[in-house]
């Protein structure tokens, strides 16, 4: 059965840091685009950045531009986010997904393209 297991979520002030790690088993990594939603209490799950099969191949959502960076290591099976100049408009659960490609520079925003998901990770950014 394929897992996703996210972790390094938490607490932290406005202007930290913080680096999400999602670990997938089960599955062929290599095969797989690979991407980071979120979802803030009331509010639909929403896209944040999604990575390529090879890594080349990113996407990030307007508002985390220029502070967020996706990246994976496919000898390790896992997926990253680094998160940095966090707002409290960052808060929410971090989901990490991830979606059979193809194509190893295919990536996508749309959550109905992936196929398996994580149980997610709270994070909340304290002003």
């Amino acid at each position: 059965q394929v897992q996703l297991v996210e972790s390094g979520g938490g607490l932290v002030q406005a202007g930290g840091s913080l680096r999400l790690s999602c670990a997938a088993s089960e599955l062929t990594f290599s095969t797989y685009a690979m991407a980071w939603f979120r979802q803030a209490l009331g509010k639909a799950r929403a896209s944040v950045a999604a990575i390529s099969r090879n890594g080349v191949n990113t996407y990030y959502a307007d508002s985390v531009k220029g502070r967020f960076i996706i990246s994976r290591d496919n000898a390790e099976n896992t997926v990253y986010l680094q998160m940095n100049s966090l707002k409290p408009e960052d808060t929410a659960v971090y989901y990490c997904a991830a979606g059979r490609a193809s194509d190893s520079y295919y990536y996508t925003k749309e959550k109905e393209k992936y196929d398996h998901w994580g149980q997610g990770t709270q994070v909340t950014v304290s002003s």
